[in-house]
Formats: C-alpha cells, sequence, structure tokens
C-alpha cells in the first residue's frame, strides 16, 4: 500500500471539514464565523435571525451538498465500472430522466399538487419529491426487468438510454400543453438546489443516501473483479446477474433519492470519478470507492459556496455553477483517453 495513498484521506477530511463549515459561515446574509460556531455549540447568537440562518437554512442545506455529492459520485463509479465506459453517469440509465417525468406530471399537469390524485391532502414540495422518486422508481423498475433479460451490458446501457428518450419525449409533450407559469416552476426545479431539504426532511435524506452509500462499500470486491472483464469475474466465483442487479438497485436508489430532493445534478457524478482517479492514479476500489465519496462531497460543497455571488444577495443556480468544474475535466479525460489506464 503506497503511503501517499493514506494522505489522501486526511487531507479529503480537512478540506470536507473546512468547506462544510464555509457553507454555514458564507452567504447572502453576513455572518461571523465565531457567531456559527457559537450557533452549532448551542450557545445562541447576537441575533435570532442569525441562528435560523444556520440552522434552518444553511445546515441542512450543508449536509445535502454533503451527502448528495458523495451519492451522485458514487453512482457514476458504479456505472463507469459496471459498463467499462468513462462517460456513464447516473443519468445515463434513464433513471433521472424517470424522476425529471414524475416531477413534470406533477408540476405540468396536476398544477403542483397530488390531492386531485389520491385521497390525502398531499401538495406543494412533499408531491413533487413523491412524484420523483416514483418516476424513479418505476424506470429502476423496467431497466432491472431488463437486466434479466439481457446478458450484453451495451445493450442494457442502450435500453437505458432509450428509455431516457421516452421519458424526455413525455415531458415535451406535457410542456406543450402546459401553462406558462407551470413550465416556469419546472424550468426552475430543473436547474437543482442543495436547498430543498428542510431539517424535518433531513434525517430520511440522509438515511437514505448512508444506506445506499453503505450498499456501494459493500461491492467494492466484485467491482475489483469487473475489471479484469466479465469472464475473469465470472471465473472468480462473481456472479454477474445478481451484482448487476445489487449496482443498478444501489445506483438507482442514490439518484432517485438525489434527484427527488435536489433535482437533476449535472456533471458531478461524471467528472468527480475520473477526479479520483487521476489523484490516485489506480482503478483499485479499496480506495476508489471511499476517495470518490470524499471527493463528490467536496465538490458539491464547493459548488454550493458558488453558487452565491460575492457581495450581492444574488443566487446562481447550482447546474450554472457544476459544469465550470466538471466539463473542463471531461474534456481532459476525452483528450487523454489513450495515456489513461482506467480498466485494467
Amino acid at each position: 500500500m503506497k503511503r501517499h495513498v493514506l494522505l489522501y484521506y486526511p487531507c479529503l477530511l480537512l478540506l470536507l471539514v473546512f468547506l462544510f463549515m464555509a457553507s454555514l459561515a458564507y452567504g447572502a446574509v453576513s455572518i461571523p464565523f465565531g457567531q456559527v460556531v457559537d450557533i452549532l455549540l448551542g450557545k445562541g447568537a447576537e441575533k435570532i435571525a442569525w441562528q435560523n440562518i444556520v440552522l434552518q437554512s444553511r445546515f441542512p442545506q450543508a449536509v445535502t451538498a454533503w451527502m448528495a455529492g458523495a451519492s451522485l459520485a458514487t453512482s457514476g463509479l458504479l456505472l463507469q465500472t459496471l459498463f467499462r465506459n468513462p462517460l456513464a453517469g447516473p443519468s445515463i440509465l434513464g433513471i433521472s430522466d424517470g424522476a425529471n417525468l414524475g416531477v413534470a406530471a406533477v408540476m405540468l399537469y396536476f398544477g403542483g399538487s397530488l390531492t386531485q390524485l389520491t385521497a390525502w391532502q398531499i401538495s406543494g414540495y412533499l408531491s413533487v419529491v413523491l412524484a420523483a422518486f416514483a418516476g424513479a422508481c418505476i424506470i429502476l423498475g423496467i431497466i432491472i426487468y431488463f437486466s434479466g433479460k439481457v446478458k450484453s451490458n451495451v445493450m442494457l446501457l442502450i435500453i437505458g438510454i432509450m428509455i431516457g428518450y421516452l421519458a424526455s419525449s413525455c415531458i415535451s409533450i406535457l410542456n406543450y400543453y402546459a401553462s406558462v407559469d407551470n413550465v416556469h416552476a419546472y424550468v426552475m426545479w430543473g436547474l437543482g438546489n442543495f436547498s430543498g431539504v428542510s431539517l424535518v426532511q433531513l434525517p430520511f435524506f440522509v438515511l437514505c443516501s448512508f444506506i445506499g452509500l453503505l450498499f456501494a462499500a459493500l461491492l467494492i470486491k466484485p467491482l475489483n473483479a469487473l475489471l479484469l472483464g466479465e469472464l475473469y469475474a465470472a471465473n472468480l466465483g462473481v456472479r454477474i446477474k445478481r451484482i448487476r442487479f445489487f449496482l443498478l438497485v444501489c445506483t438507482g436508489l442514490l439518484t432517485a433519492t438525489m434527484t427527488a430532493f435536489c433535482g437533476p445534478i449535472s456533471f458531478i457524478g461524471l467528472a468527480v470519478p475520473h477526479m479520483a482517479r487521476l489523484l490516485l492514479g489506480s482503478s483499485n476500489h479499496t480506495h476508489l470507492v471511499p476517495v470518490t465519496m470524499l471527493s463528490g462531497s467536496c465538490i458539491a460543497l464547493l459548488c454550493n459556496i458558488l453558487t452565491v455571488l460575492p457581495g450581492s444577495n444574488t443566487v446562481l443556480p447550482l447546474n450554472a455553477i457544476t459544469p465550470l468544474l466538471g466539463a473542463p475535466v471531461i474534456i481532459y479525460v476525452i483528450v487523454n483517453r489513450k495515456n489513461i489506464q482506467y480498466f485494467n
């Protein structure tokens, strides 16, 4: 084991803590860092408004960015290994498109409420979350069904892409017949944000994320075996169909949860695994999985900070920031693909 690899863990953890505290202290409203620490320690603050901002807004937002970054990056890594494709990401199987379709149905057709569809009074943001999760789970179920019918990962990848196109087509039809206000609301949701998870919803969000990440950590050994190819992995005793099923379920849970609560977030799941590989210089998942999780959290927290323009109250959409960090990485990967050993 190389010593320099072990040094990445404390460095990334320190960076993660720094960015997390920076997310609590930096925002549209200026709050002294000392006051933020006092609020976290339960000592109160000079202004009640500061305490409400930190505990009710910035803290759940920072935790959401932490978990969402780790989840999306891990999803991208699992899919890139499964399909042996460095350009695979969480949206490639149509799971994100299924969540988008669920939200589009609620916002564009039902006017933002599921009340008329059920006997319960379900409205507002809860309707959006439930619709996104249901849409993602339906698409995941379809993908899992085809995974048992199709032996080739390439064919399964193509099926996922085609399902994504079908979902996008349905969204376009809903957009065409929707009112201007509903279309605007849907477009704003599609820009992504980490501020949609309230303090009450945070435990459920963290639990779903933690289960998915723990599941991914348990798949490290079969992931390393898949690096050798499916035939070699099968000779080593890896049950390919079962592992593919587990990988799809894990990726589906993480992607569905993140898209439901945060909207479709671009580039983090696609770019961060490459950052981790370039950092480690290896595709060994024993270190690649935890480093990808930590790197994803750091990148998401950094993007969350960059959405606030210095010296103003303007907050940019999250998906206006993530391509600035992710696109250069993907371009570098495409240009230098022959010189980078991803699956060895």
